[in-house]
């Protein structure tokens, strides 16, 4: 996995139906997407200006979260490949991703990426884009292929709900499915304004995101929309002041901010349980509050980057920090 990226209370029915349900277009794109309504668009994504005539038509996600984008607005008839899961995708979309073939299990050579024929990638992170595999942004472009970066990677300050609305406005926009994303953009800020009246008056609880790490820590800082959905679960990021989406810290840092809740990424070739062990085992953390009560949360990687689980992590993460909270 790259680098750099990371039970429920059910508040409300809402969040788990699937976006089928919500006139999205179904995750099969049914009902297919105007030709050219509304082109020639222009963006302007992370840097890169591009000019669209109309929709692309063969595509190419990776990085998982960009894939769910995908699907949730119902375009996986323009998938021609996909690239680099992270944990496991919703069930909503599983069968629609299963229908989509997978180029590599991390990211595909250039070779491999180029013979799938796409007319665009759309990437999560950075590293999707990476020069020394020949695959940035510029060069794909010469060989006459458009490309998109997820906006938590280039965001210059903090990424909370006006940037997934951008993202998602944007996406939605390229293909020509603009009511759709103003479908799904809607759906998550329902899904969170109700967690936000559940959790009225509840004092927050000071968190510490553990994603990976040994000698130091791995862990989320201030920039991403991991910290937002943190605050929005009830939460404070004792990492906030990190100015970064990810970045590492010193344990000893860790034990000067006394977090009272740790909150693990879940992801990879390193489990849940291995991570309590090594926290759990560290003598040195024995008397951080969280680690002395054993007070642990659990969020998959994916749902703690800006896509399409935003609501669903918040209302995930407030039960685990709030139980009982209605």
């Amino acid at each position: 996995m790259p680098r750099i990226r990371r039970v429920p209370l059910v508040l409300i029915p809402l969040l788990l139906l699937p976006l089928t349900g919500c006139g999205t277009g179904g995750e099969d794109g049914a009902g297919a997407a105007p030709a050219a309504d509304g082109f020639p668009y222009t963006v302007t994504n992370c840097g890169v200006k591009t000019t669209f005539d109309a929709p692309p038509e063969r595509v190419v996600t990776m990085n998982q979260h960009v894939t769910e984008i995908m699907l949730a607005l119902g375009l996986r008839d323009r998938l021609v490949g996909t690239a680099y899961l992270d944990d496991s995708v919703l069930p909503e979309y599983r069968s629609a991703y299963d229908r989509t073939k997978v180029l590599a299990e991390e990211y595909p050579s250039k070779e491999v990426l180029l013979g799938a024929n796409p007319d665009f990638v759309y990437g999560g992170y950075d590293s999707a884009f990476d020069k020394a595999r020949g695959q940035d942004r510029a060069e794909l472009r010469k060989n006459g292929i458009n490309t998109r970066l997820n906006i938590e990677s280039c965001a210059e300050g903090g990424v909370g709900l006006d940037q997934l609305a951008t993202e998602i406005t944007q996406v939605a926009r390229t293909f020509g499915v603009p009511e759709r994303g103003s479908k799904l953009i809607a759906r998550e800020r329902r899904g969170i304004a109700a967690v936000e009246a559940g959790l009225k008056g509840a004092s927050p609880r000071s968190v510490f995101v553990y994603d990976s790490g040994d000698s130091s820590a791995f862990t989320a800082g201030g920039k991403g929309i991991g910290n937002e959905i943190v605050e929005l679960a009830g939460g404070r990021n004792v990492f906030a002041d990190l100015d970064a989406t990810f970045g590492d810290v010193s344990w000893e840092q860790v034990i000067k901010r006394r977090p009272e809740v740790v909150v693990i990424y879940d992801y990879g070739g390193t489990t849940v349980a291995a991570k309590k062990k090594r926290l759990l085992n560290d003598p040195a953390l024995a008397d951080v509050p969280a680690i002395r009560n054993k007070k642990f949360a659990v969020l998959p990687l994916s749902s703690a980057v800006l896509g399409v689980r935003v609501a669903d992590a918040v209302q995930d993460l407030a039960g685990q920090l709030h139980p009982g909270t209605p």
